[in-house]
């Protein structure tokens, strides 16, 4: 073989090499330009058939029924029958003959009656108006009973399955047992060495279930009243916990910005579901899909497939920081709070139900019970009460500090219904418990609904230096001059007066102030159960 020398090598410009490679591209794809594959019969065949499934199919059936309709109506008039014949001897003639046959006699005025119903496209037939529901009514609810015996805030509540007594986790350390008759305290478990923040009694062993801000998740027996298990692996503060209604497993969740799965019985952490980008406030479980659903702070809500320990949808329709979740006990749907709204969701996939918009402040809990009695408790001390279908809000509760707080102490941390919906539990930061149950003296003329769908769902706009400023309904009655009226009403037929809220506006509406409250008589409601249970204490910074 020969070996070319570097004085063999002819050597060319960079202008020249550029030419003769662009020279070789054009040749070679010269050919192929003006002569395109031939085009396949099958192929097309298909498209156009998948084409016209897709894009025409709720369509077809009309036309083939229009067809049918046009067919039936020329086989009509060739057999129909003139009028001066009589259509007795007609018939007669037709079933003398063999002939199978169908024959419908037509008068002599013309019919507009087709002998098959042509059938007309939904879009087509008249609308039925829209109507908003009515909401029911619902009794009012009020304070009977408050109970006091924690040294710090209580910040957690749960109702053991039999309905008898129920548990609270305080800021104090300790785990109050309470009976639910009576109001009178019948054990206390210490262990924690901080806040206890979540408390869950199991509905298939003996088992109370507790975590707090002490990284500790801890299993209590109740026949000996100890701790036998604790499940290691929060790196932070333990916020919430859940516990499976079905199978034996313990989800919680925290400041470590994950929910952890763990088996009850050999504390072992099944799954990490990580995902969330801040602390995770609320957890939630049921034996349907999605069987987990976690709330964060860094303002989303997802839903957990359990089995795979992945994430199935997030929902970032809030704005701020979601601290609470609750399940509706038997619809299948479930409600978020967060300090912009409440929202409504349906399982499973998280579809967007309604707003519930009124409840200025931080949202601490929510609970519902099976009437439809759907409650907020917030920061700042307020108990609102609302319809669930309707999100009509029908009462609202400034719950009172007990005596010797000052003013700032009234907050709700948490709050639960028994397990016969009667009684509403609130825990606050004045170191008390609270119980609410219905008034029984109510009656729909004495508490009628106070409904206008109209007043809370409407905005005027007024134009003002070519903007649209927002008119709220305060403002209304008080303009009384004949300038102001005609101003209105031109917004009104300019600016498309009315709409519902969606999803996207979310307009947070001002609801009139609640009238004011009567204190409660602290002589029959309070019940102390220790000492120094009535000294001042002033709100820390959580």
């Amino acid at each position: 073989m020969e070996v070319l020398g570097p004085q063999d090598v002819q050597k060319h410009s960079v202008h020249t090499l550029v030419f003769r490679s662009l020279k070789r591209t054009h040749d070679m794809f010269l050919s192929d330009q003006s002569n395109p594959p031939a085009m396949d019969e099958k192929a097309e065949e298909m498209k156009m058939a998948i084409k016209k499934r897709d894009e025409y199919q709720s369509v077809v059936n009309l036309v083939n029924h229009h067809q049918k309709a046009n067919h039936l109506d020329q086989d009509e008039e060739n057999i129909a029958i003139p009028s001066n014949i009589d259509p007795e001897s007609s018939n007669q003639n037709i079933e003398n003959s063999g002939m199978e046959m169908t024959v419908r006699y037509e008068p002599p005025e013309e019919s507009t009656k087709a002998l098959v119903p042509v059938l007309q496209s939904q879009s087509l037939l008249p609308r039925r108006s829209s109507s908003v529901p009515k909401p029911k009514w619902h009794p009012p609810w009020k304070l009977f009973r408050v109970i006091s015996g924690h040294l710090g805030w209580v910040r957690s509540v749960t109702v053991e399955p039999g309905n008898q007594w129920f548990a609270t986790g305080s800021a104090d350390r300790v785990i109050k047992i309470w009976d639910l008759a009576s109001g009178k305290l019948k054990l206390s478990l210490t262990g924690h060495i901080s806040a206890v923040r979540g408390l869950a009694v199991s509905s298939r062993q003996p088992y109370l279930f507790s975590c707090g801000e002490d990284k500790q998740v801890k299993c209590w027996d109740l026949e000996y009243n100890k701790v036998i298990r604790h499940y290691h692996g929060h790196l932070s503060a333990v916020y919430s916990l859940a516990l499976h209604p079905t199978i034996d497993v313990l989800i919680t969740c925290g400041r470590d910005s994950t929910a952890r799965v763990w088996d009850m019985r050999s504390k072992a952490n099944i799954h990490t579901l990580s995902g969330h980008t801040n602390t995770v406030s609320q957890v939630v479980c049921q034996s349907s899909e999605p069987q987990i659903i976690t709330g964060s702070h860094d303002c989303t809500i997802r839903l957990w497939d359990l089995a795979a320990g992945k994430s199935i949808t997030s929902l970032t329709n809030h704005k701020k920081s979601v601290r609470t979740l609750a399940f509706h006990p038997k619809l299948y749907m479930f409600a978020s709070g967060s300090p912009d709204n409440i929202k409504q969701w349906k399982c499973p996939d998280g579809k967007f139900v309604q707003n519930l918009s009124g409840h200025n402040a931080i949202v601490n809990c929510l609970a519902v019970n099976s009437d439809g009695v759907f409650v907020s408790g917030g920061d700042n001390g307020t108990l609102f009460l609302w319809d669930w279908k309707t999100g009509y809000n029908f009462q609202r509760i400034q719950a009172p500090v007990q005596p010797g707080s000052i003013e700032s102490e009234a907050g709700i941390f948490s709050c639960c219904f028994d397990h016969s919906g009667t009684r509403l539990i609130t825990t606050e930061a004045d170191k008390t418990i609270k119980i609410y149950r219905e008034d029984e003296t109510a009656t729909e003329e004495s508490h009628p609904i106070n409904w206008k769908p109209e007043i809370f769902k409407r905005r005027l706009y007024l134009i003002v230096s070519k903007k649209y400023r927002p008119l709220s309904t305060e403002e209304i009655p008080m303009r009384e001059s004949e300038e102001a009226e005609n101003m209105a009403a031109n917004a009104a037929t300019a600016a498309s007066v009315s709409y519902l809220p969606n999803e996207t506006s979310e307009p947070n509406l001002q609801l009139p102030p609640p009238p004011p409250l009567s204190p409660p008589d602290y002589g029959e409601l309070w019940i102390h159960q220790g000492p120094d249970s009535l000294n001042h204490s002033f709100r820390e910074n959580r």
